[in-house]
């Protein structure tokens, strides 16, 4: 059997598919870029903050002085423009993997699901023949395209496995009832059962799209539905670029020769050299995906629900499983003096950055450790910095997030359980 699957995957098929993969990823990244720019995302994310949330180890990572970032995105424009022209290609988007995670490292708040999906998508592309075109590429080039747009829908089926989405139809009973402008359907979408079934039809999308893409029967009317699928999401949720991404990446499902019958082009039957060192490449792609197959299931290792202690909640595909809505007020007190000071998390943070830090405990940490370095500078010595935050999850009633007797200023962040989280209300 292992024989047989090697030999499988190292027989050449079309690289059409793969090519087309490469122009529709590489005209996705260079409209996402240019909408980035043009919206005025840059000076909303770079220039007019005062202070950034990192990530652990990336504290390094800020926005290049002047006009930096607008220079970093004009040059992440056109490595997109070579990946989609063929122009030196691999070197292209490892290129543009590497300007688009600095970018995106620059501050937590900015996390999407998708942001990541890219990265992850760039740096797997780096490593494939993908500047063949027309010619042949062994098969396992294709499936591990495929393995890597198909993990983000099984993991964002199984983040859906949860009390609140299939008993309580949470969030989107939220999300939808919001929504009763939508054409046609609009004034169905504050009924409860509604909600329940675009739950339950979400669950099932996820967990069975990709069988079904594979399956050659099922494909065609599969592939239908993803693009149904995805049109919805986006004009009812405004995911930004994700169900485009999703929409144009999903195409690598279809059989590798797919576009040449499009165009009627014939096969240009060229000889390509075996893949080198079989094992050793089989055994890099076997390593790759067992980390992402670990890196989503790494909440297992922490109590609680993760949608309340967002423990390793990144990069984990948990999309769209949650609504979290909070506040913060954090208290500095200076023990030799017992003076106090309540402080306002916008005296540090942007109203977008407030928002997305009131939620997620690391920020929120963070920010208490940016307060006490502010107060220590003001002369204040040894600050303690406590907060009272409070968040309602999915609707529930508003709960305490943080400890609020936690000096949080002497916490330090690591990759243990927090302790100074309490439990998620009922």
């Amino acid at each position: 059997m292992v024989t047989r699957l090697r030999r499988h995957l190292l027989e050449p098929v079309d690289a059409a598919s793969v090519g087309v993969f490469r122009i529709v990823f590489g005209v996705l990244m260079l409209i996402a870029t240019l909408r980035f720019v043009a919206t005025g995302c840059i000076a909303d994310y770079y220039e007019m903050p005062s202070h950034f949330l990192h990530y652990a180890g990336f504290g390094w990572v800020t926005p290049w002085p002047g006009p930096g970032m607008y220079i970093h995105f004009g040059v992440m424009a056109v490595l997109a423009v070579m990946v989609i022209l063929g122009r030196r290609p691999r070197l292209a988007i490892a290129a543009f993997g590497v300007l688009f995670a600095y970018a995106h490292l620059i501050d937590k708040t900015n996390y999407l699901n998708h942001y990541y999906l890219v990265i992850c998508v760039c740096g797997l592309m780096a490593c494939l023949p993908i500047e063949r075109t027309w010619t042949h590429v062994p098969r396992w080039v294709v499936w591990a395209l495929r393995a890597q747009i198909g993990l983000v829908y099984l993991f964002g089926g199984i983040a859906k496995l949860k009390y609140d989405w299939l008993v309580d139809a949470q969030p989107l009973s939220i999300w939808l009832s919001a929504n009763t402008d939508f054409p046609v359907i609009g004034g169905l979408l504050d009924e409860k059962w509604v909600a329940y079934a675009f739950s339950y039809a979400g669950v099932l999308f996820d967990l069975s799209i990709v069988p079904l893409l594979l399956w050659r029967r099922s494909r065609p009317f599969a592939y239908v539905a993803v693009i149904a699928f995805h049109v919805i999401t986006a004009r009812l949720f405004h995911l930004g670029m994700f169900p485009w991404i999703m929409i144009g990446c999903s195409l690598i499902f279809l059989p590798p020769e797919w576009p040449r019958r499009v165009l009627a082009r014939p096969v240009v039957m060229k000889s390509i050299a075996p893949t080198r060192r079989p094992r050793l490449v089989f055994a890099l792609l076997a390593t790759y995906f067992a980390f992402h197959v670990l890196m989503p299931l790494r909440h297992l290792a922490y109590p609680g629900d993760v949608c309340w202690t967002e423990e390793g909640f990144r990069f984990a595909w948990h999309v769209m499983v949650m609504e979290k809505d909070g506040s913060v007020v954090l208290h500095v007190r200076e023990p030799a003096t017992n003076r106090r000071w309540e402080v306002s998390p916008t005296a540090y943070l942007t109203r977008y950055q407030t928002k997305m830090m009131a939620s997620q405990p690391d920020m929120i940490l963070e920010l208490a450790h940016i307060t006490a370095a502010d107060f220590r500078a003001r002369g204040i010595r040894d600050p303690e910095v406590t907060v009272d935050a409070f968040v309602s999850l999915n609707g529930r009633r508003r709960a305490r997030l943080i400890d609020p007797t936690v000096d949080l200023a002497r916490v330090s962040s690591s990759l243990g359980h927090a302790t100074w989280i309490p439990e998620a209300p009922p």
